[in-house]
């Protein structure tokens, strides 16, 4: 299983060393992720991905759910009121806006809303991101972790460790 670390460094230059440090420890830079604030030049470093910057995965799950179930009871409304409004519906109609709102719920919550809504668990970060230090996310199997923490304290020791995660699923 893989753990989600972070550090947060001061500037970009002891970023690049630290990635360099990193890529010596067989650490491959697809598995580190660098953000800054907005407009900070992070030169070659490997930026982190539109999943942890935004809440793009959280709005399509929430999307996902509450666009199927408001679907679901709307095509019910319809199929037991079709007697009141004098029109023929088929029970499919309750599969059909089911679909339907789950697809317009993605939609909106996940790529136009989640898209453009900052990572939350990111906020605890901003603050330093905003004086321009530079945050290092690394997602790295869990056996390596103590060596990759010992690596950055040892040669880096302005470098704050923020701890560990386990990375969750997008989906469970």
């Amino acid at each position: 299983m893989e753990r989600r670390l972070y550090f947060v460094l001061p500037d970009v230059e002891t970023a690049r060393k630290v990635e360099d440090d990193l890529l010596l420890a067989r650490i491959d830079d697809s598995h580190m992720h660098f953000l800054g604030k907005r407009g900070t030049d992070l030169l070659d470093l490997p930026e982190a991905t539109i999943e942890q910057k935004t809440d793009l995965f959280h709005g399509i799950k929430v999307g996902l759910f509450s666009g199927a179930l408001t679907g679901a009871v709307m095509g019910l409304v319809i199929y037991f009121l079709q007697g009141l409004i004098d029109i023929k519906v088929q029970p499919g109609i309750v599969l059909l806006f089911f679909l339907l709102g789950a697809v317009l719920g993605v939609w909106i919550s996940g790529f136009l809303i989640g898209s453009s809504t900052p990572n939350v668990e990111l906020e605890k970060f901003q603050s330093s991101m905003d004086e321009g230090h530079i945050l290092l996310i690394l997602d790295l199997p869990k056996e390596r972790v103590e060596e990759v923490q010992n690596i950055v304290h040892q040669h880096h020791p302005e470098a704050r460790d923020y701890g560990m995660e386990p990375i969750k699923p997008v989906f469970p």
